[in-house]
């Protein structure tokens, strides 16, 4: 599984050779900031991930937590009072921007929650060998491709709210298909289900991220897109943790699938009804 993706990046590495350096401004770096970052998203992905599995009354579940809270506050506080902080907190003034993590954040819940909720429900319930049930998404992986491409061609047609809105609420029918299909035991259903939440993020994305660099002036590109990026990985490894306690009962996979289906819908509509916010420049 890791060893097969060294080639594609060692091609990737080459074909950077390639591409023009980008602009270098100077900055401090924010060794404080860092590391409250990281005390935050560990606590909070460990206590989740515990807390599923072992219960969230545990000492040491609830001590997690507490200390991802406090961290986050002095994160925040750093953030606000530093001199030189690695996530500005002016780059939240702007709607677009707030918007667009939002939709970040939603999207991988949707995206990463039903790959892994999907995979295990084909192979603990429909029991399927690993790579019949890796087959199963190859369809959702062709149409993501056919997303990306007609997504800037909407984009430039309509602005980025119509194409957010329209992946974000494909993404949604996707999975309520599993929602109502689940308890038929049926290869199709997931696969459906794949392709609308793989073509409609896939559709989605792109825009997004546009949004998130209109927000903000140039030389702050790459800070915007970093916090991007984080919003969006925080919202994988949450997702992850808490479908996989609503998973953790072998005898009740099609529930926990439906239940984890359910609560993605419901983080990726919420998204969808902030997007038609979004000014079409």
């Amino acid at each position: 599984m890791f060893a097969i993706n060294l080639p594609v990046c060692v091609v990737m590495l080459a074909l950077l050779t390639r591409v023009a350096p980008s602009p270098r401004r100077p900055s401090r770096f924010d060794p404080v900031g860092q590391v409250l970052a990281l005390v935050t998203l560990v606590g909070l992905v460990f206590g989740l991930i515990e807390g599923g599995a072992n219960g969230f009354d545990a000492l040491y579940v609830v001590t997690a937590l507490v200390v991802a809270a406090a961290a986050l506050v002095g994160f925040l506080v750093v953030q606000a009072r530093g001199r030189a902080p690695m996530m500005p907190l002016d780059l939240f003034r702007s709607s677009g921007m707030r918007i667009a993590l939002g939709v970040g954040f939603a999207f991988m819940v949707g995206n990463f929650g039903s790959v892994f909720v999907l995979s295990l429900y084909l192979q603990q319930h429909l029991e399927l060998t690993p790579l019949a049930a890796g087959l199963v998404f190859l369809p959702s992986a062709a149409f993501s491709i056919v997303g990306n491409v007609v997504s800037g061609t909407l984009a430039n047609r309509f602005g980025a709210r119509v194409p957010v809105v329209a992946g974000l609420l494909s993404m949604v029918l996707g999975l309520a298909v599993m929602v109502v299909l689940a308890p038929s035991d049926s290869v199709v259903a997931v696969a459906v289900c794949t392709i609308l939440t793989g073509a409609g993020g896939a559709v989605a994305m792109p825009p997004a991220t546009s949004v998130v660099l209109a927000a903000v002036p140039s030389e702050r590109a790459g800070t915007a897109s970093a916090v991007f990026n984080t919003f969006r990985q925080v919202g994988g490894a949450v997702a992850i943790a808490v479908f996989g306690a609503f998973l953790a009962d072998r005898a009740h996979v099609v529930a926990g699938t439906q239940l984890s289906c359910v609560v993605a819908g419901a983080v990726i509509l919420v998204a969808a009804l902030a997007a038609t916010r979004i000014r079409t420049r």
